[in-house]
């Protein structure tokens, strides 16, 4: 790793995508995430890559599905109401087995909301990126070094399993700065992919075809089912999370991204006020980490998170009725203080004694 550098999240992001390999970039601008698209402008072409700002969110999308179809590595990033427009190329590349990054920086909503940090668009990115039976991976750092770290992870396995990668954010992430170190030396070379479509040049006699029409219903469902079969592999292999204090917690507190920070202070505090209480990050959104969750001694779960309550369903999963799963969130671009969550701590740890 070479030395470190203090950026911001959103340029890191940004920068950790060349180093990845990431030579074509497309989008259109939108708060808080414009600093990431504005920095590829500048970057990209330095780099040999291609930056574009297209006419919408809509035609952004669709030029990431014909890089992706040609085999480069391409990345488009955008905020809330901007990748709900993306959704329809998402389902497209996912219905096409296309890889490629999406980064959204999450702003207050619905509508246009505000451009404050929000975690409401977890639902999107977990349950319903795009119409359609598919997934996408999703992944959500909680500093930016992770960020970085998280980027080349997102490109790896989206190529690895032909599918969408996003890089679930926020406002307060994508503007914070903090010291990351980036991988040392050049770029990646370009991965070759043997199903691109790149014309019949070499000794290729088939042509490809890239397509995600199937008239024929038995062939779309062979087609579904073998795409699960690879997401069945994911959620194997490539849960992630993080876990802290966790060995004798009667409090597990769960939260991910920018909340997280604000929990761990939390849980420290805790402790030090005499409560066994820890926390569990998810870093991999989608494949949730529930195999972080079989051996949870606690009496109690509670998640955190800057919107009304949507990963909460997803412990509540986990969990799978074993103890109790309480709620406490901030929403509106508001973000949660560790006071604010060590007093909801307290009233919990009471109730469980």
């Amino acid at each position: 790793m070479s030395e470190k550098l203090l950026m911001k999240g959103n340029e890191a992001i940004a920068q950790a995508a060349i180093e990845a390999g990431c030579r074509h970039f497309f989008g259109y601008p939108i708060t808080p995430q414009n600093e990431l698209a504005t920095y590829m402008s500048k970057k990209m072409p330095k780099a040999g890559g291609v930056f574009l700002q297209a006419e919408s969110e809509i035609a952004a999308v669709n030029m990431v599905m014909g890089a992706a179809a040609a085999g480069v590595r391409v990345m488009t990033s955008s905020s809330s109401p901007g990748i709900s427009l993306k959704t329809e190329g998402l389902s497209y590349m996912a219905g096409a087995d296309l890889p490629c990054v999406v980064v959204n920086i999450q702003r207050g909503g619905p509508g246009l909301g505000g451009i404050q940090p929000s975690q409401a668009d977890y639902w999107q990115a977990t349950k319903a990126p795009g119409h359609g039976d598919f997934h996408v991976l999703v992944f959500a750092p909680n500093t930016v070094q992770e960020m970085v770290d998280l980027t080349a992870r997102a490109f790896d396995l989206a190529d690895q399993y032909r599918m969408p990668a996003l890089i679930l954010g926020d406002g307060m992430l994508g503007q914070m700065m903090e010291p990351v170190s980036l991988p040392s030396g050049s770029a990646r070379e370009p991965v070759q992919k043997s199903w691109a479509v790149t014309g019949h040049g070499g000794d290729r006699s088939k042509k490809n075809i890239v397509n995600s029409l199937y008239l024929d219903p038995a062939e779309l469902e062979r087609t579904v089912n073998a795409r699960f079969e690879r997401y069945e592999e994911i959620k194997r292999d490539h849960q992630m999370a993080e876990e802290y204090m966790t060995d004798d917690a009667e409090v597990v507190v769960v939260s991910y991204g920018a909340a997280s920070r604000v929990v761990k202070s939390a849980v420290k505090s805790a402790r030090e006020h005499g409560l066994k209480v820890g926390t569990i990050r998810p870093v991999t959104l989608w494949p949730f980490p529930d195999k972080a969750f079989e051996g949870l001694s606690a009496r109690a779960v509670l998640t955190v998170e800057m919107s009304m309550g949507q990963m909460v369903d997803d412990v509540r999963l986990a969990v799978n009725g074993r103890v109790p799963v309480e709620f406490f969130g901030r929403t509106g671009g508001i973000i949660p203080t560790p006071d604010e969550v060590l007093e909801v701590i307290k009233k919990l740890y009471g109730g469980v004694r």
